[in-house]
């Protein structure tokens, strides 16, 4: 345990920052999921599923929650694997 005062402040800071950004990160999780779930069921809320995800992981990355590669990252897996599953769905065999 601190004993300097100021350190006991940023230990107890940290920790609301940590929890923060903890619930952040499980909502852009969540959102993922949700967009990967209805694209799969071909869901007609699909879109706007893809478009929260997409805007979660940009607020998260603004934030300083994850990186903005990292972030940059995530999108591009998320809409080609969405775009994978509605090709499948929609019987196109032009991709491979």
């Amino acid at each position: 345990m601190a004993n300097i005062k100021s350190q006991i402040k940023r230990n107890r800071t940290n920790e609301k920052a940590r929890l923060r950004n903890k619930a952040a990160r499980s909502e852009v999780k969540t959102h993922i999921k949700r967009a990967v779930a209805s694209a799969e069921t071909g869901a007609e809320t699909s879109v706007e599923d893809l478009r929260t995800a997409v805007k979660r992981l940009d607020k998260a990355a603004a934030r300083g929650i994850i990186h903005k590669n990292q972030a940059s990252n995530r999108k591009s897996r998320l809409v080609r694997r969405i775009n994978a599953l509605t090709a499948a769905a929609t019987g196109d065999s032009s991709e491979a």
